[in-house]
């Protein structure tokens, strides 16, 4: 039995958010704990020409959101992205879970072949709805969740590999 575009997509993507979530109260409290700025943190950065941790979040909001909007054929809602505080990412990420929540599978099955058409600065990106999610939109939250976790972890958030996968 093969697995609907659905599964693969929507469950993993609602885990990983919250994962990420997890991550912020842990930073939060690390910076609490120390007597740190927690803008500190929301500004961190692994590299000088990397994103902050702040665009680390709103981009794995913004690509969860629109991947399964442009699967199910929706406009995706738009988000400032003027969060500057561990409330407000919490309050985007919990936005976006529940706007994931809102799809049924009936919506997102069946797009496998669905033409997707993504503007980039570079020109357009063509993709088949399964490649477009296994390709772009998976990827491109594992990255973002990911570099929030190192940028956590470089700043001495104590943090493992199970936090990055949740509970098994």
């Amino acid at each position: 039995m093969s697995m609907s575009m659905y599964q693969a997509f929507i469950p993993p993507a609602i885990r990983a958010l919250s994962n990420l979530a997890a991550f912020l109260d842990k930073i939060a409290t690390h910076a609490e704990t120390r007597k740190i700025d927690p803008a500190v943190f929301v500004s961190a950065r692994l590299f000088p020409d990397m994103l902050p941790l702040v665009k680390q979040v709103q981009i794995a909001s913004d690509t969860v959101k629109g991947g399964a909007a442009r699967l199910a054929g929706q406009e995706a809602p738009r988000f400032e992205d003027n969060e500057t505080s561990f409330p407000e990412l919490q309050a985007r990420i919990q936005k976006t879970i529940d706007y994931l929540q809102s799809f049924t599978s009936e919506q997102i099955d069946g797009s496998e072949d669905k033409a997707i058409t993504l503007a980039m600065r570079s020109g357009e990106l063509h993709f088949k709805g399964q490649d477009y999610l296994t390709t772009y939109v998976l990827p491109n939250l594992y990255f973002h969740v990911t570099t929030a976790y190192a940028i956590a972890r470089s700043n001495g958030v104590e943090l493992g590999k199970r936090d990055f996968l949740g509970q098994v």
